[in-house]
């Protein structure tokens, strides 16, 4: 059988990708490999997986109805479909909020109509973002809270995703996982994320901006956590049941917020320099603290998040003075 990974030229979707590979799956990757960030990086990644196993990959937008709808003949024993290609980030969205309604709304719609045309799919799972959740001051967040208040572009175009699954799901009994992620890490990660900043600025001297002065949390979520929450959650499709549709939405968070300041404290120890900080406001799109309630995870796919920031801040800098020999 065949699992179809969009955005595998990503962070998530390069280890999503590799970790198939390694348990023996046919894998078809597909990615736009847009410039949001540093392209060579995504290549380094393509070319990892494609030593790694029975890789095909595609350079597509996921938004191209045609180029989409090909895959369907082209691998019809697709069973699974890992949909991790979209737009991210906050603040870019502020910037270029039509490449957000294109990759992350249009994106999931097509997604949705190539689901359609596969009779074997027992699964699609997709990612969403913790950023759904918006203002909320109820901690920790629960996939039972309200959602319709995104205070971004970039969480309305991801709680739009969930329901153009929901109806699907309600239309065509097409089984779907949503994924919310919180602020995932680890190596091989995203340069636009907090993490990999902070390192780079350290390393070269530079200040780091630290929003609403450094008063902010997140659950940070180490890649291989995150990595075994989603193949969990791919073997386990929901079902129809009390006339609802197989539909399902999941918080994948390590179940902990932890300080900004602690993040600076322990790249500032693994890389033996201090940091300049430059303390700014909170910036627009933004919140102060992310918390994941995991029980529904916890229940229905055993997810079980394992690594603390002590411990996956020194694996991402390890990687990442590898990488770019620092």
């Amino acid at each position: 059988m065949t699992v179809i990974v969009t955005g595998s030229a990503g962070f998530i979707g390069y280890h999503v990708s590799h970790a198939l590979l390694a348990a023996g799956e046919k894998v078809v990757g597909i990615d736009i490999v847009n410039d949001y960030y540093d392209v060579s990086l995504k290549e380094a990644r393509l070319a990892r997986l494609e030593a790694a196993g029975d890789f095909s990959f595609y350079r597509l937008d996921v938004a191209d109805r045609e180029a989409m709808m090909g895959l369907a003949d082209d691998y019809p024993d697709t069973d699974r479909l890992i949909h991790l290609a979209a737009q991210a980030g906050v603040r870019y969205s502020l910037e270029n909020p039509y490449a957000y309604t294109r990759a992350n709304v249009e994106g999931q719609l097509v997604m949705l109509e190539l689901c359609r045309r596969f009779d074997g799919l027992k699964h699609f799972v997709y990612a969403s973002s913790s950023s759904v959740y918006g203002g909320n001051t109820d901690l920790p967040f629960s996939v039972k809270d309200r959602v319709d208040k995104p205070i971004s572009l970039y969480a309305a175009t991801k709680r739009s995703g969930e329901l153009l699954s929901y109806s699907y799901a309600h239309l065509y009994g097409i089984p779907s996982s949503g994924l919310r992620f919180f602020t995932v890490y680890g190596p091989w990660g995203r340069p636009d994320m907090a993490a990999f900043i902070f390192t780079k600025k350290i390393l070269a001297g530079e200040p780091i901006q630290v929003f609403n002065r450094g008063d902010m949390q997140r659950d940070f979520t180490y890649i291989d956590d995150i990595v075994a929450g989603v193949l969990a959650c791919a073997d386990r499709p929901p079902v129809l049941a009390d006339g609802d549709p197989p539909y399902r939405v999941y918080n994948l968070g390590n179940h902990r917020s932890e300080k900004l300041t602690d993040l600076i404290a322990l790249i500032e120890r693994e890389l033996g320099q201090k940091a300049e900080l430059e303390l700014l406001p909170m910036q627009p799109g933004d919140v102060r603290e992310t918390y994941a309630d995991i029980s529904e995870s916890q229940r229905d796919f055993g997810f079980s998040p394992k690594t603390n920031l002590e411990e996956g801040i020194p694996k991402f800098i390890a990687w990442y003075k590898e990488y770019y020999g620092a």
